[in-house]
């Protein structure tokens, strides 16, 4: 499979582009008044310790308070800065006897944190007190006493061999964990890397015990670098970078954890932007968009609430041969490629249900499971798929670490804030009729300026004419309809003049 790394830089945005066999499957951007927290290590402050929730909250010197979960307190860390397949065991379950938050914390208490999750929303981000160090072959866990090893490295005498450098070169009661490019990786270049990933940490450590709380201890890698790290591997054909600056920058961080793969570092020198060259924005330009048309003219559509993402199945203009049941399992099938490349593209995390198309057979929704399943092992973030229930519905959970495309480059709408749907003129005028005789019956009001929407002037000075003169007769007083193409469609102002 043909693979390309793009990176597009330029002084107010980053964006990076894994194409794979000439299609976009992963973008990320990164605005440079707002870099990315997660990675990030800060010194905070417990402002507040929440018994009822087993949580807590830390000042770390954002806007708003981080959480930390008691899991993140006393067991392993959410490793967010892995694949899947890098993970550590999962947390033994929480007995009684287990540490409680209010036994661990208390309010004012000065803590080193790591924010795992990127704030999201209303809700602030998301930090552990086990700090993770990545590195291009290792990830340091220096609270954690554990040697992993990727489970992407299938060969047992690899596995073996890694185990063992591992245990016998790690600090005392610190933990590695070998990523999938460890593989092969002689046993000094490992050393090097683990010597590294030591110093960085006393590194952190000296600065906290001089710096103020809260405030930054440690900044992870600009986008850029850290693509680099987790995604330069030898699967990638070509890294291509635009800019001169941040080509220098990456040829020098291969240079010194990668030298095998400087060869395939590339500064672009061509005339249209390089995005463009590749074919790339209108793959980004598709993944904003609710709906994404499949090539048997059936179609998806793609809608993020508070709570989940609902993806619907429908066959669209599709309609098939003379069999309803596989034309119905043709399209879901079709849909399940799209689904699985668009929750990538698009780094959809947490909760998604997905609406397949109704069908008869056992066996097909088996088939359309499975496919879902294989169509998602390619994709670096975990995910966990239910079968498919009565009614269609497949659940489903991706790993969420940052904000999905669609929400770090778009914002709700102003003027529906984010609904989607604006109420009828209709609607809005027999609001304001309402409105009116609630707030003036028994008023000593003789006039009333009435400032509108156009739309929703013309309602009531035209088809609603006559509702207004019986309103005028029924208050006794005159209203003057005013247009403001200021005003929101579904707002409105009365001034009452005696």
């Amino acid at each position: 499979m043909s693979s390309t790394l793009l990176i597009n830089a330029r002084s107010y945005e980053t964006r990076v582009a894994l194409v794979e066999n000439s299609q976009c499957v992963e973008v990320y951007v990164e605005r440079h008044k707002q870099g990315p927290l997660a990675g990030n290590i800060y010194l905070g402050r417990v402002a507040r310790v929440l018994p009822g929730m087993q949580a807590a909250f830390v000042d770390i010197g954002l806007p708003k308070a981080a959480f930390l979960y008691v899991n993140d307190v006393q067991e392993a860390p959410d490793l967010y800065a892995l694949t899947p397949a890098e993970t550590p065991p999962q947390r033994p379950p929480r007995g009684e006897n287990a540490p409680r938050i209010e036994d661990l914390l208390r309010e004012g208490q000065d803590l080193m944190v790591q924010v795992a999750k990127e704030p999201l929303g209303n809700k602030g981000a998301r930090i552990t007190s086990h700090i993770t160090l990545p590195g291009r072959n290792l990830v340091f866990m220096p609270t954690i006493n554990h040697v992993g090893i990727s489970r992407r490295i299938e060969d047992e005498k690899e596995r073996s061999r890694l185990r063992a450098i591992l245990q016998e070169m790690r600090p005392a009661g610190a933990g590695f964990i070998a990523r999938t490019v460890s593989e092969g990786q002689d046993e000094e270049k490992l050393r090097a890397e683990m010597n590294f990933l030591c110093s960085l940490w006393g590194a952190i450590n000296r600065r906290r015990e001089r710096a103020g709380v809260p405030s930054l201890l440690h900044q992870d890698l600009s986008v850029s670098l850290r693509a680099v790290r987790d995604l330069f591997t030898r699967e990638v054909d070509r890294l291509v970078i635009d800019c001169k600056a941040e080509y220098d920058q990456v040829v020098e961080f291969v240079s010194a954890f990668m030298p095998s793969l400087l060869p395939s570092v590339e500064l672009y020198h061509g005339g249209e932007p390089i995005f463009d060259a590749y074919g790339v924005e209108p793959d980004l330009t598709r993944a904003l968009g609710k709906k994404v048309w499949l090539k048997s003219g059936g179609y998806i559509v793609i809608e993020k609430t508070e709570a989940l993402t609902a993806v619907d199945v429908n066959t669209g203009r599709y309609t098939g041969g003379h069999n309803l049941e596989e034309t119905i399992l043709k399209t879901n099938l079709e849909a399940v490629k799209e689904i699985a490349y668009q929750l990538r593209l698009r780094d959809i995390g947490g909760l998604i249900v997905i609406d397949f198309i109704d069908m008869e057979r056992e066996a097909n929704r088996a088939r359309v499971v499975a496919a879902l399943k294989e169509a998602l092992s390619r994709d670096r973030s975990k995910t966990n798929v239910l079968g498919m229930s009565a009614l269609g519905l497949v659940e489903m959970t991706r790993k969420r670490v940052r904000e999905s495309l669609g929400e770090s480059l778009n914002e709700a709408c102003f003027y529906c804030d984010g609904v989607g749907v604006l109420k009828e003129p209709s609607t809005v005028c027999y609001d304001v009729l309402r409105t009116l005789e609630r707030e003036l019956r028994g008023s000593q009001a003789r006039e009333v300026t009435l400032r509108v929407n156009p739309r929703v002037a013309d309602v009531l000075l035209m088809e609603e004419r006559y509702a207004l003169e019986e309103l005028e007769q029924l208050l006794a007083l005159t209203i003057h309809v005013l247009p403001d193409r200021e005003l929101h469609r579904e707002h409105f102002e009365i001034s009452a003049l005696n």
